[in-house]
């Protein structure tokens, strides 16, 4: 593992790293932002899971997540959206390809021998941050944005023992009926429908559901709102009783505007599931 950059950041460390990643054939970025409490002993962890387009960086950046997280002393891991490189196969289209990962594990060529990328979240990168840092993966929470939101709110129902927390913003919440999500669902895991089911948090929630503490925020101004889909998520919700909360915040966009406005709920809410 390679330190790109460390700052000091809210008596905490804002790190970025390097380091080589097997399931994805190569080398991975992921930024860490760790608070005062982990120079004591290890820390929860929180996970933000990035939009199309974006890196390790956005979130980190533009979130204003890091005040929050060293107020309630919790670790913030910002991982890349997807595998990255002059081998990784590639899409003309932004929601293709690099920066677009989806978090699923490909099966599908060209993008089975690099984007597998819910192998790389739920199983390897959490390794590598338990045997370098000071954080305690027994007590992991999940979030994300957009394409993020979509991975964290399917991983969390797929991993109902891993995290004690979901919330997202503005996710893609229902793939499988969206012409934004079915382009992406047939490319990495091809034209057999049953596949996706995992990857559609309308279908988890109607099935699974969560047994946590769950928070949505949407935007009534998002420029994405009908591939969206938020409200086939609350029907299922509403269906299921799903305790939890989806809230439309008017006025608001796809931005981190409307992220770093809401993050601080978010965070707290993480911060109470982790710490009891």
């Amino acid at each position: 593992m390679k330190m790109v950059s460390v700052n000091r950041c809210f008596d905490g460390v804002q790190g970025v790293y390097t380091a080589p990643s097997k399931v994805c054939g190569g080398d991975m970025t992921f930024g860490l932002f760790l608070p005062a409490e982990a120079q004591d002993g290890p820390v929860p962890v929180l996970w933000f899971l990035s939009g199309l387009t974006c890196t390790h960086e956005n979130a980190m950046t533009k979130a204003g997540a890091q005040i929050w997280a060293a107020e309630q002393g919790i670790a913030l891991v910002f991982p890349d959206t997807s595998p990255r490189g002059g081998t990784v196969a590639n899409d003309e289209a932004y929601d293709l390809g690099q920066g677009a990962g989806f978090y699923v594990n490909a099966t599908q060529n060209p993008w089975a021998p690099h984007f597998q990328m819910w192998d790389y979240i739920t199983e390897e990168l959490p390794n590598v941050l338990a045997k370098n840092f000071s954080v305690d993966t027994d007590r992991q929470s999940i979030m994300g944005h957009s394409m993020g939101g979509h991975g964290a709110l399917t991983i969390a129902m797929n991993l109902p023992d891993r995290y004690r927390s979901v919330s997202a913003f503005a996710p893609i919440a229902h793939p499988s009926q969206s012409e934004w999500g079915r382009k992406q669902l047939t490319a990495y895991l091809g034209k057999d429908e049953a596949s996706w089911a995992k990857h559609d948090a309308t279908l988890l929630m109607r099935d699974v559901g969560f047994n946590g503490p769950l928070l949505i925020d949407q935007g009534t101004e998002d420029q994405f709102l009908d591939l969206l889909k938020p409200e086939a998520l609350a029907e299922a919700m509403f269906a299921r009783r799903q305790a939890g909360v989806l809230r439309m915040q008017k006025g608001y966009d796809h931005s981190y505007y409307m992220i770093s406005t809401f993050m601080e709920e978010h965070i707290a809410l993480h911060a109470e599931a982790l710490y009891q």
